[in-house]
């Protein structure tokens, strides 16, 4: 009998965007009860995620994300602008990156979708409801699914 396969052997790197601080906190409580291993790395700005996701300037020795959570409500370069160029980039775009936005509108929807993004979730209002949201989306996306490898090493 071999083995049954596991897809995680070391901590996932997940990249959030997200400006609002209370969002952040939340994030990061809902990964440290969880009992998957990440890395949580945070960038406030769309800007800041081009070049964490390009590992430039003072990201230069960070490492890929293997999940980027996106919020499409950004200063500056706004979330769509970061998918659209993520998923344009060819060494960028096998990377997952889901929305998580306080935005209900359809129209965002269509287009993040458009855009190649991996999944939509609208944050909860309610602080409990979004932890649950994270660890749900945790759970499903580093237990279940099965993650592509950096193009490097294809």
């Amino acid at each position: 009998m071999s083995e049954p396969e596991t897809f995680q052997t070391e901590p996932a790197q997940i990249l959030l965007v997200e400006d609002n601080p209370g969002d952040v906190r939340l994030t990061r409580e809902a990964f440290k009860a969880g009992r998957i291993e990440n890395d949580l790395h945070v960038v406030s700005n769309g800007t800041e995620a081009l070049a964490f996701l390009s590992q430039q300037g003072e990201y230069a020795d960070v490492p890929r994300p293997d999940l980027v959570l996106l919020d499409l409500n950004l200063p500056g370069k706004d979330g769509q602008d970061v998918l659209e160029e993520l998923k344009a980039d060819p060494s960028l775009r096998s990377i997952p990156v889901i929305v998580l936005t306080s935005s209900r509108a359809e129209e965002d929807v269509v287009t993040s979708y458009d855009l190649h993004a991996n999944a939509y979730l609208t944050k909860p209002v309610d602080p409990d409801e979004f932890i649950e949201t994270v660890r749900a989306f945790e759970k499903f996306w580093f237990s279940v699914v099965r993650l592509p490898p950096e193009a490097d090493n294809v």
